[in-house]
């Protein structure tokens, strides 16, 4: 039966040299053997075209980790026969960088290209990043970078217009099983886990196939008798912890899934995503104040009581604290996916702004200004003005707007929750208006 130190070459006799992490021994030799990208790197994908062309661009990508971003930018080069030289944004600076690229500039005199593959590139400043533009431009190095920060964000604009962005997925469970597989294959023996236990360790992956490799060789390694389940196995095994950075492009991803799950009323949906921020270690205060601001945005006056729940919740969390307060939180989620959806308060607000930025140096009409003084009297401040309490229904249908504005309709209600009577109300006043030429 193999073992762990199968295959790795000896020396002298009596000592051997240090075993090859399994994720090293298994590390594809040719692009085709890479799980889990064919989105990129099959016929169809730009990889796949530009290498059937002849042609490789300078590229970026972006990806979570374990997903492949260093052996692909390694195989590009054997691939292109150009050589591969590596670099992390974390520990070289502009003194290396000078050195890097002056190496290549010689290679590149005596006929051979350079992939030069910056890992973490995201981490560059803007000078740093500005200093490969030349390089890249007149050929010296085709340049690989890799980051799991969104490049929008991160890079320089003229950076990214000088390679393309090709986005890497995290390895979903199929992926994943062929990864076992291969690894049951370069170890000679299957893993010692039953089959729900074998799913087990593949979700503690979370989709990184260098800690799906890492799992598999601690499996491996046991002295044990027959197969374990899944309780055994979490008992031997740490969880991967979820990626999740408070201040990075997970953030913003998951705050967009919470608010458009109750946006969308799906409640399990909400609270999953809700879910995944805690776990995460999310401040609870930022999502109080992002689920108040879902009650204002996305249900408004179609529950009015959505508002006050919201901050209820919130106040109730700064009363008990974690994890006790958190309860509440995820109530006013529950209340929120469920509540009637109106942001007519929402564009009506966004529409009376834009008006007025628009006419904001237009005068309120003479009729509705308050007149303190004589002169204002006579300057006809305050002439005409109806006083609604004195129409027998309460309404004057005078004009509020500046004279010889055309009236604009900012507020639509829609036909549900509470607005439904606000619309009933609205109705009324136009017509009135209109009756009274107003």
């Amino acid at each position: 039966m193999a073992d762990l130190f199968d295959n790795i070459p000896r020396t002298g006799g009596a000592k051997t040299a240090a075993p090859r992490p399994l994720a090293d021994r298994l590390r594809p030799a040719r692009l085709d053997q890479v799980i889990g990208q064919d989105q990129v790197l099959g016929p169809d994908g730009p990889l796949g075209a530009m290498l059937a062309a002849g042609s490789l661009s300078s590229l970026i990508l972006w990806g979570p980790p374990g997903v492949g971003k260093t052996t692909i930018a390694r195989l590009l080069a054997d691939a292109t026969d150009l050589a591969f030289v590596q670099i992390s944004a974390i520990f070289t600076g502009v003194p290396e960088l000078r050195k890097v690229f002056e190496a290549a500039r010689l290679r590149r005199q005596q006929g051979r290209g350079t992939l030069l593959f910056v890992d973490e590139i995201h981490r560059f400043n803007k000078a740093q990043q500005d200093g490969f533009l030349p390089h890249m431009e007149d050929g010296t190095i085709l340049l690989v970078g890799a980051t799991t920060e969104n490049p929008s964000f991160e890079l320089n604009a003229a950076l990214l217009s000088r390679a393309q962005v090709l986005v890497l997925k995290r390895l979903d469970l199929a992926d994943l099983e062929r990864l076992t597989q291969r690894a049951e294959k370069e170890l000679g023996r299957k893993l010692p886990l039953t089959a729900e236990a074998r799913d087990a360790l593949l979700e503690m992956a979370d989709g990184d196939g260098r800690a799906c490799l890492n799992l598999i060789e601690q499996v491996a390694a046991w002295k044990i008798d027959g197969k374990i389940g899944p309780d055994a196995l979490s008992q031997r095994l740490m969880r991967r912890a979820a990626k999740y950075d408070k201040s990075g492009e997970e953030h913003y991803n998951l705050i967009s899934a919470l608010h458009k799950s109750v946006r969308g009323s799906d409640p399990d949906a909400a609270l999953y995503w809700l879910a995944r921020m805690l776990e995460g270690g999310e401040d609870p205060r930022f999502l109080a104040r992002r689920i108040t601001r879902m009650a204002v945005e996305d249900i408004g006056l179609a529950d009015p009581a959505a508002a006050r729940h919201c901050l209820d919740a919130w106040a109730i969390y700064e009363r008990l604290g974690s994890p006790e307060g958190e309860l509440a939180l995820g109530q006013a989620v529950i209340y929120l996916a469920l509540a009637p959806k109106s942001n007519a308060g929402y564009v009506a607000y966004k529409g009376a702004r834009a008006e007025a930025r628009r006419t904001g140096s237009l005068m309120p009409p003479a009729h509705i200004l308050n007149a303190p003084t004589k002169m204002m009297k006579e300057q006809g401040y305050g002439a005409g003005y109806a006083y609604d309490h004195d129409a027998e229904d309460g309404f004057s249908g005078q004009n509020y707007f500046p004279d010889g504005m055309k009236r604009p309709v900012l507020y639509t209600p829609v036909e549900r929750g509470f607005e439904r009577d606000l619309k009933k109300r609205l109705d009324w006043f136009v017509a009135q208006r209109l009756k009274r030429g107003g």
